[in-house]
């Protein structure tokens, strides 16, 4: 039997798991603050600017759902080959990401603009808002290509271990689009800052404004991290071929075709989910909006801290080292339940303040404050789930993962959403019950495959060569 770690070797992964974590928290939190940001800047327009721009929200999470699932597949062989030491086929991978992200990027351009004046319709929207929200989806969706660059290089960087290089430019991104939302949102204006006076420019476009800063923001962003994947020193694409590689492409969408379908059926879920709160009315959209919006910031450590898991956990499994992979998964999981405690508590203490920044509305602040903290509670148990996901990903194990999020979302979620709001009338309250009854079953399907040791191949093979 292998020795068990002690604390030394406890502490110095500690030390590798946080220091290959926080860069993606802090790339997470420049983005929620924008998005917190742009919520507020939004909702100072009112409840239905709020709805407008919120109301096709899911089917965003749609779309880069299955563009994601192409980051992970390229995230698992990448990181296995860095476990490995074979930094030719490293290479090699990260030449047919770039032809992924082109021939992706072309068809997630196309679909979502041919289809920005019926979306608003298929989500139930109320009819009013329905030309405001089309037309801010059509812009949002015009940069794609760049999007997806940014979603697929950003993983593939993460993958080999930098994590710094897509925080650097998610920083710049977020402030690109605080900078121009200022200038487009609203009209000229005057503003006095220490009891100096000056006309800010102003174009007044409103939600118009917020979507072309936000699509400008995105230009520049995958523009800049294809030019950082260009330039590095394990991944350039440099030299390498552009022409469909099998024996590249066939590992990576054996990984990305099962969470591809993950992504996409717990995303149609959010759509779904989404159109029966919009026929809820404009005040419930806007409560679930905002509330959304808050409760993102909450699980930033959970998610940043997934990278991480993912990343150390296809290294171990490259180099074929099953210690160390039982090892990670004993720091990871007390490291991410007591940050995911902290941050449920934070998120339920400060509901009322954090509500009252997006709205002053009273119904949507009270509203929201409630889903927001019975949501709150559930969080440490959601993040346990997290991490066993991301370690899942790491050594290409996506299909258990589609399995459990795809029941718990139609089976829990939108079964149990139809049944309260659309035949019992109980509203916004019932349908987020429903939601976090959907994460507690989520934990208890990833406590099962740890137990078991289901999550972790080397493990499943010992145990079949008899060898504990």
């Amino acid at each position: 039997m292998k020795p068990k770690l002690d604390k030394q070797e406890s502490r110095a992964l500690a030390a590798i798991i946080l220091g290959l974590a926080w860069p993606t928290i802090v790339e997470q939190v420049m983005h929620t603050a924008v998005q917190y940001i742009d919520t507020a800047m939004v909702g100072a327009l009112g409840a239905r600017a709020t709805a407008a721009v919120g109301a096709t929200s899911t089917v965003g999470w749609l779309v880069f759902g299955m563009i994601s699932a192409f980051g992970v597949g390229f995230l698992a062989v990448i990181a296995r080959a860095c476990g490995a030491g074979d930094r030719e086929a490293a290479r090699q991978a990260a030449g047919q990401a770039v032809l992924v992200t082109l021939a992706v990027g072309a068809v997630f351009t196309a679909l979502p603009l041919a289809l920005s004046n019926v979306i608003p319709a298929w989500m139930q929207v109320e009819a009013e808002i329905r030309p405001l929200a089309s037309s801010y989806f059509f812009i949002l969706y015009l940069p794609m290509l760049p999007r997806t660059a940014s979603a697929i290089f950003g993983t593939a960087l993460r993958a080999a271990g930098d994590t710094k290089t897509p925080m650097k430019v998610g920083v710049i991104v977020n402030l690109i689009n605080i900078a121009l939302n200022f200038l487009l949102i609203y009209p000229s204006r005057t503003v006095t800052v220490f009891s100096v006076s000056f006309v800010l420019p102003g174009a007044g476009l409103g939600v118009v404004g917020a979507a072309a800063a936000s699509a400008v923001a995105y230009t520049w962003g995958g523009l800049h991290i294809s030019w950082a994947l260009w330039r590095h020193p394990l991944l350039s694409p440099k030299g390498a071929s552009l022409r469909p590689d099998r024996r590249i492409l066939k590992p990576c969408l054996k990984i990305a075709f099962p969470n591809m379908l993950q992504r996409f059926g717990t995303s149609l879920g959010f759509v779904a989910f989404a159109a029966m709160i919009n026929s809820l009315g404009h005040i419930s959209t806007a409560a679930h909006t905002i509330a959304n919006t808050v409760e993102s910031a909450f699980y930033i450590p959970g998610y940043g801290m997934q990278t991480a898991a993912a990343t150390l956990t296809g290294n171990a499994y490259g180099a074929g080292d099953g210690r160390r992979m039982k090892n990670l998964a004993s720091v990871f999981i007390p490291i991410e339940i007591g940050l995911m405690i902290l941050s449920g508590g934070a998120l339920f203490a400060s509901a009322p303040a954090l509500m009252g920044l997006f709205s002053s509305n009273p119904e949507v602040v009270s509203l929201g404050v409630v889903v927001l903290r019975m949501v709150a509670v559930s969080e440490p148990l959601y993040g346990f789930s997290i991490i066993i996901e991301g370690m899942m990903m790491g050594v290409g194990k996506t299909k258990e993962p589609f399995l459990y999020n795809v029941l718990g979302m139609w089976c829990v979620r939108i079964a149990g959403s139809f049944l309260c709001t659309q035949l019992l009338d109980m509203g916004l309250v019932a349908a987020w019950a429903c939601m976090i009854a959907h994460n507690m079953l989520l934990f208890v399907f990833y406590l099962v495959a740890y137990l078991r040791g289901s999550w972790n191949p080397l493990q499943e093979k010992a145990a079949a060569n008899g060898i504990t």
